[in-house]
């Protein structure tokens, strides 16, 4: 079975390197270990799974101003959600 459990010093050289999938993984790495500061590094650098997995995260918060910031660094998926949240109904209990 192969060995899975790469560095990320390795995996950000691939990922310099214009290695899309090892960007990705260093996305999910940053995500499980819930570093909001690596992932938003990683979406400036145009890693769209670090995107994805940010909307996620500000979609759950219902954080708008974090879909809009996600969505302006180029993620369209966050501007979607964010359409999506100010178009529900909105919830009278909370008045």
């Amino acid at each position: 079975m192969a060995n899975t459990n790469f560095d990320r010093e390795t995996l950000r050289e691939l990922a310099d390197e214009g290695n899309e999938t090892a960007l990705d993984r260093l996305a999910d790495l940053a995500d499980e270990a819930g570093d909001l500061a690596e992932l938003n590094e990683l979406l400036d650098e145009g890693c769209l799974r670090a995107g994805l997995l940010l909307t996620r995260r500000a979609t759950a918060a219902g954080d708008l101003r974090e879909l809009q910031r996600i969505s302006d660094a180029g993620y369209d998926e966050a501007s979607n959600e964010l359409e999506r949240l100010l178009k529900a109904p909105a919830d009278r209990h909370g008045d």
